[in-house]
């Protein structure tokens, strides 16, 4: 790894920490500060947008409890970098616990204000995997 990767690693594994925490505090308003405008979710229920997510968060609908994420690779291709991880949470959702592990995709932007994630992509991850 170069010392340029080393240093995007090091500092979008800041941001995932940072927005995890705003995720896990469930403050709908902090969770959009890393996100762009656009930015969507995709999961085994298809795809939910970013209006859609922080509507649920700040209804109380979706809670997280528990967050955590390890780095697998980054990829950086000039301002946008694409982080790839095995993340776990827990939370409710409409009332109904919820425990998960799964293989985790963010595409980030970076702008005047530093890095946004644009995409995540979510991946339930198999036993062993």
């Amino acid at each position: 790894m170069t010392d340029e990767e080393h240093d995007l690693t090091a500092e979008l594994e800041v941001v995932e920490a940072d927005w995890g925490r705003a995720i896990v505090d469930n403050d709908a308003d902090a969770i959009g500060r890393f996100t762009t405008d656009d930015w969507q979710i995709v999961g085994e229920d298809g795809i939910t947008s970013r209006e859609t997510f922080l509507a649920l968060v700040r209804s109380g609908d979706l809670t997280h409890e528990t967050m955590s994420k390890i780095t697998g690779s980054v990829r950086g291709l000039g301002d946008v970098a694409v982080l790839t991880g095995r993340g776990t949470t827990t939370g409710r959702y409409r009332g109904q616990a919820f425990s998960s592990d799964e293989w985790v995709t963010d595409v980030f932007v970076r702008g005047a204000d530093g890095w946004r994630c644009a995409h995540t992509h979510l991946t339930t991850a198999r036993d062993g995997s």
